[in-house]
């Protein structure tokens, strides 16, 4: 999805920018690294089980909601520019 057109309002679409998911790796390494490196090995929740699946889909979670509200963002983008040339 990287530097390619999403496809968004037909076969014209924003590209897609690196730059658009440093925040969302911001959130999501610390997030990773902290609650699978230190939080959850020392709690009685520690290996693979159910909470410490349900602590992924959280997070994968994020990501998806972060990914999609980024898309309606371009496609108002895609929308105003659109608009102002007409």
């Amino acid at each position: 999805m990287i530097g390619r057109r999403c496809g968004i309002d037909g076969s014209r679409g924003r590209r897609w920018k690196l730059a658009y998911l440093y925040p969302l790796a911001g959130f999501v390494l610390p997030t990773l690294v902290i609650g699978y490196g230190f939080v959850i090995p020392g709690t009685c929740v520690a290996g693979v089980n159910a909470l410490g699946i349900g602590f992924a889909q959280t997070v994968l979670g994020a990501c998806v909601t972060y990914v999609l509200g980024l898309r309606v963002v371009l496609r108002d983008i895609a929308r105003r520019d659109d608009d102002e040339t007409t």
